[in-house]
């Protein structure tokens, strides 16, 4: 017989449940829904930065101009009485402020180490081979690291992210933005370029070290090709294969057996796109009997390339210009070597400017990206025009690696990464304002300013 109390317990123990459950979902319902609607509101919302002077990159200077920013994209952009602002647009009023595209900085480490000294925080290279292009930077970026909102304080919004240069091939690089939910979004070419370093750093001279690695320059080179003649066999037997296939009967009853494929290999795999011109090879060398092996490298196996770390090479610079490729120059503060006059690395931009060369600046680093616009700044007291220097932060990287159409000047249809400061952004002097990354303004703040605020009181 069952018990009628325990039956009317139960009912309301279900009823009071049953009520809560759906007070929760209404709630979270509701959540989701203000949730959503915020993200479209803010997709959707028109932005005007009006009064400011605009530095283009690409068509020159507008004072007193307007910029406007809708669904992520510049919308519209010119002189104050040339362009029409949208009714329902916020206005923002940068009267006195200087108005340009986001910053590029060709190499970094962002993303890939947190504090230097500890190394659970380190995914800066894999040391336990010098041949390693089947790694993948997107791996190890973390997207949450506290030096990205460091780095957006002073103008940058994109990075190419790379391994270390302690081995020849470290790798394949990315390219990312400094703002996004999670790393997916901030990813934007997982797999843009590989770097090649040719410098002498990546010899093994370790006693204690019990792997065989190359501990010679002609060590380093020999390694190398047969990489590359590795991949290309590996190809052709690739291509053998398909082309059996391909031929083979397709009745049921023949008594040839189909063709084997041959046994995937992920490091020669990683090779084919580089040997096919497909992607650029960031090729680094320091000095000129590297930089001469490494190019010869490259034309070995028809690499198309990117010269990068060239920095002690002025006696070949016109054989560099006669390359017609894009140079990374950095870091710019780095010593002379003995037989060099103190200046030459500080020229190094300069002088590659006056023989044609397209040029692009780096940090090299993780902690000290937001330095990236006082390089520049630094090499137009050394024969690089302001123009220019700015042009190499922006435009000529995003041209280099092959997304003009989407970032580094100011122009209708772009990606709206914007920066707003309160003069020359290659002055130490100068303040960031705001950032607008993918036409969202991202917040003021990092580690170091919660420190500031929460210890100036």
């Amino acid at each position: 017989m069952v018990n009628q109390s325990s039956v009317v317990r139960r009912r309301s123990s279900d009823s009071v449940v049953g009520r809560w459950s759906l007070v929760v979902g209404q709630i979270l319902l509701a959540l989701s829904v203000c949730f959503l609607s915020e993200a479209a509101w803010a997709q959707g919302k028109t932005l005007v930065l009006k009064g400011g002077k605009l530095l283009t990159i690409s068509h020159g200077t507008i004072e007193n101009g307007v910029l406007v920013i809708s669904a992520g994209k510049i919308a519209a952009i010119g002189a104050a009485n040339s362009v029409q602002v949208p009714k329902d647009a916020e206005v923002i009023d940068v009267t006195g402020m200087t108005v340009y595209p986001g910053l590029i900085d060709s190499e970094s480490y962002l993303g890939l180490t947190e504090i230097s000294a500890e190394g659970s925080t380190n995914d800066l290279i894999e040391t336990s081979d010098e041949i390693m292009p089947h790694m993948h930077v997107y791996d190890a970026f973390h997207a949450e690291s506290e030096l990205i909102p460091v780095a957006r304080l002073n103008g940058v919004t994109n990075a190419i992210v790379a391994p270390q240069s302690q081995d020849t091939l470290p790798g394949q690089d990315s390219f990312i933005q400094l703002d996004g939910k999670s790393a997916n979004d901030m990813l934007l070419v997982r797999d843009i370029a590989m770097p090649l370093n040719f410098t002498g750093e990546q010899r093994r001279n370790e006693s204690w070290e019990k792997r065989k690695f190359p501990q010679t320059r002609m060590g380093l080179a020999a390694q190398l090709r047969q990489a590359f003649i590795d991949a290309q066999d590996y190809s052709e037997r690739w291509s053998d294969y398909e082309k059996k296939k391909s031929e083979a009967p397709a009745k049921s009853d023949d008594k040839k057996s189909p063709p084997s494929p041959p046994k995937h290999d992920l490091k020669l795999e990683a090779l084919l796109p580089y040997l096919q011109g497909k992607r650029p090879i960031v090729l680094a060398a320091q000095e000129p009997s590297d930089l001469e092996t490494a190019v010869g490298l490259a034309g070995q196996f028809k690499l198309k390339f990117v010269l990068n770390h060239i920095s002690h090479s002025q006696s070949v610079l016109d054989y560099v210009a006669g390359l017609k490729v894009p140079v990374i120059v950095g870091p710019i503060y780095e010593d002379p070597k003995n037989y060099e006059r103190y200046d030459a690395v500080y020229k190094l931009p300069g002088e590659l400017y006056k023989r044609g060369v397209k040029i692009a600046f780096a940090s090299y680093d993780a902690h000290a990206v937001r330095n990236l616009p006082y390089a520049a700044g630094y090499a137009t007291g050394f024969g690089l025009p302001h123009d220019e220097a700015l042009k190499a932060i922006t435009l000529n990287p995003a041209e280099i690696w092959g997304v003009a159409d989407q970032l580094g000047s100011l122009d209708v249809g772009k990606t709206a990464n914007v920066v707003v400061a309160n003069g020359d952004p290659l002055d130490v002097k100068t303040d960031v304002k705001r950032v607008f990354i993918d036409g969202r303004e991202v917040p003021m703040k990092s580690r170091q300013t919660e420190l500031r605020d929460r210890y100036s009181r």
